[in-house]
């Protein structure tokens, strides 16, 4: 209790996360009464330790496997020696967790555990000067406990994830795989915009990591911000192949109304594929009530330039909610912006972030999101090293060019 209000107060206004918490707490305690009548060394703390880590914070988990280590070595008879075996498995659990990638990591961190143990249960066993025989003949227990572990965790970790609604950092690995039906959709249909994708994920990973947001969140949501766009991949720049654009023909609040539905059509998508929450929240948000002032003026000078009304030429929002959120709204006008540039060089790249950021700002667009100032001079510094290595100008070789022309001729 001490170490959720003090440091993750979050939880205590987050009721979801609060009952995940005690839900496998409860839930692996009982599973210990229940097989410390097989053996004591059988008892599998390391995986609810692992389920806390991976859905919830590793640094609770600690907390969490500290606890349940020392009630367990209560409920079965003060027994101090167990305590520190079952506390040392969790231990070995969280440090197999931190960087886990894929459900089948899990079963590798289930063999260490269950070294770890063996080891244990024979130091333990010298410690407590017990017959060697009987020691030994135990060693095994401590190798089927990680493996019991593991199998449990991987069972139960998908139905937390569904019944709580949590996106761990397994499934949005999982989506971020190039081979995902939804990614794959975007590249064929749209190869344009799976590309801005991509560089908006690199700017939105790299800006996370420098304000210490969540990165791997940051860049998965880029990849499926702009989802919406295989619907009608042609009225979008980043998709026309020719100089054909059907927008010339078009009454521009019409133009407007096709733009800004991309995002509906994103959510409904979304939807269709059972994309999480999280990943729905940075295709709703991304472009806060941001204004298409490009079709806006025009429609302005269709009107000889008489003030309109904004409200059909806005996104309906909301504006972002979170940091990660809004990262990618910045990272997705900042690459479209450099990308149309003629003669991009590290100064104007670095000039024309700042000034989209600036004009986010004074728009209103990040209100209602947790960004600082000095956070946001961190996100226009990461852009910019990343825009600059992707757009810079490329170097000349008039020498080499006049060469290759005068081979050239000779062929001819």
């Amino acid at each position: 209790i001490f170490d959720i209000y003090f440091f993750h107060k979050d939880l205590i206004s987050n009721d979801t996360n609060l009952a995940l918490l005690a839900l496998i707490i409860i839930c692996t305690l009982i599973i210990s009464l229940v097989i410390k009548n097989l053996s004591n060394y059988l008892i599998p703390l390391a995986a609810g330790t692992m389920l806390i880590s991976i859905l919830i914070d590793p640094s609770l988990a600690l907390v969490s496997s500290f606890v349940m280590s020392a009630i367990a070595g209560i409920m079965l008879g003060n027994d101090f020696l167990l305590f520190l075996f079952n506390f040392i498995g969790a231990l070995t659990a969280i440090f197999c967790t931190v960087k886990v990638s894929q459900r089948s990591d899990l079963t590798k961190a289930g063999g260490i555990i269950g070294g770890v143990n063996f080891v244990l249960i024979f130091g333990l066993g010298l410690l407590n000067n017990d017959n060697l025989f009987n020691t030994l003949r135990q060693c095994p227990l401590g190798l089927i406990n990680g493996i019991f572990s593991s199998v449990l965790a991987i069972g139960i970790l998908p139905f937390l994830e569904t019944a709580f609604g949590i996106t761990s950092s397994i499934k949005l690995l999982e989506l971020s795989n190039p081979n995902q039906p939804l990614i794959k959709k975007l590249m064929i249909d749209a190869p344009g915009t799976y590309h801005h994708s991509v560089i908006v994920g690199n700017l939105a990973e790299a800006a996370a990591e420098a304000i210490g947001a969540d990165s791997l969140l940051a860049r998965v949501g880029a990849n499926y911000h702009d989802i919406g766009k295989v619907k009608r991949p042609y009225f979008f720049i980043e998709n026309q192949l020719t100089q054909d654009n059907p927008h010339d023909k078009l009454n521009p609040s019409l133009s407007a109304l096709i733009i800004t539905s991309h995002v509906k059509d994103g959510i409904e998508i979304a939807e269709e594929y059972h994309l999480p929450n999280c990943i729905k929240n940075f295709i709703a948000q991304h472009h806060g009530t941001t204004l298409l002032s490009f079709f806006y003026k025009k429609a302005s000078d269709l009107q000889g330039g008489k003030k309109i009304d904004e409200a059909s030429f806005r996104y309906d929002g909301p504006k972002p909610q979170t940091r990660e959120v809004a990262i990618v709204m910045l990272a997705d006008s900042s690459e479209a912006a450099v990308r149309a540039m003629s003669k991009p060089t590290p100064g104007k790249i670095e000039g024309l972030i700042r000034e989209i950021i600036r004009d986010k700002l004074i728009d209103g667009q990040l209100d209602e999101c947790d960004l600082t100032l000095k956070e946001l001079d961190k996100i226009a510094a990461a852009f910019s090293r990343v825009l600059v290595g992707v757009f810079h100008t490329r170097i000349e070789y008039p020498e080499k060019l006049k060469e290759l022309e005068g081979k050239d001729e000779k062929d001819e």
